[in-house]
């Protein structure tokens, strides 16, 4: 049986550049006016996870998304940088889910994946910045956790041991396998993808992107397992309806104020020392600094 390790990944809207069209007048996030990208965090821990597989003879790396069908490019995103395969988790059960249902989800995908070694995931999206999926899927599978991860320290079939930073200070930590780690932005920034490999994978689809792809595609995908994104729904995945997404998320925003910061004044300056030390004594003058 060869060794698995599992990436939570997640395709969330770029908030780090949010404007004044981000948010719906129904203080829900209107998606179509950001770009989709992966979530930073999740690309530190498949970083990590491609660095486990180099220790780990025979070592496999599938990435699980949840999400509707567009999601299917993070698992391509992961295949160019090193991942093996991957599942889509997508139906419309899933929407309006809060933390406790996607873990609930993910758990239901990762029984489904069963047997595992090793699933790692980011601290946080950046769309929720809860940090709470990690540790909520360890629970409902009973899996020991390691959170705050920063970098390997050593893996063997057996157990792993991790530097994990935290508030004050770092520490290093041992945990049986199988297990479950949530990755840091203080990790190792993931690889950049692979010329060979985007060549190789830019093919790679699930069953609802074939049904439209061209004939091109279909055949390269139909003869090459490696290309094939597995797709789950809610009944694949043998999930209690009651559950998933809105109707089995307790969590209830009560008010949202949207708010953007808009810059009123811009001074444009070029690099030279007279306009730095003019910039300098206006800030000393206005009181800003100093």
């Amino acid at each position: 049986m060869s060794f698995r390790i599992v990436v939570l990944a997640k395709q969330v809207p770029d908030t780090r550049n949010v404007g004044k069209d981000a948010m719906k007048e129904d203080g829900t996030i209107n998606r179509a006016a950001l770009p989709a990208i992966y979530n930073p965090e999740d690309l530190n821990a498949l970083e990590m996870a491609i660095q486990m597989k180099e220790k780990i003879e025979g070592a496999e790396i599938i990435v699980l998304t949840m999400g509707p069908g567009r999601a299917a490019e993070i698992v391509r995103e992961s295949m160019y940088r090193g991942a093996d395969g991957g599942f889509v988790v997508s139906d419309m059960k899933f929407a309006g889910a809060d933390t406790l249902a996607t873990s609930y989800t993910l758990s239901m995908a990762l029984r489904k994946l069963a047997p595992f070694n090793v699933v790692l995931c980011g601290r946080q999206a950046i769309d929720g910045d809860t940090a709470q999926v990690g540790p909520q899927t360890a629970e409902k599978l009973n899996l020991p956790q390691i959170t705050y991860a920063e970098s390997l320290v050593s893996i063997d079939t057996a157990s792993v041991s991790i530097r994990r930073r935290l508030e004050r200070g770092v520490e290093t930590v041992k945990a049986p396998l199988p297990c479950l780690i949530t990755v840091g932005s203080s990790a190792k920034e993931c690889r950049p993808r692979h010329a060979v490999r985007v060549m190789t994978y830019k093919y790679a689809a699930t069953p609802t992107e074939m049904a439209s792809a061209d004939e091109k595609r279909k055949a390269k995908v139909t003869a090459d397992k490696r290309l094939q994104i597995g797709e789950w729904t809610a009944n694949d995945l043998a999930a209690e309806p009651e559950r998933l997404g809105l109707a089995g998320s307790p969590t209830k925003v009560k008010k949202i104020d949207n708010v953007v910061l808009v810059h009123k004044e811009a001074k444009k300056m070029d690099t030279s020392d007279n306009s730095i030390n003019e910039l300098m004594q206006e800030l000393l003058a206005s009181h800003i600094i100093g």
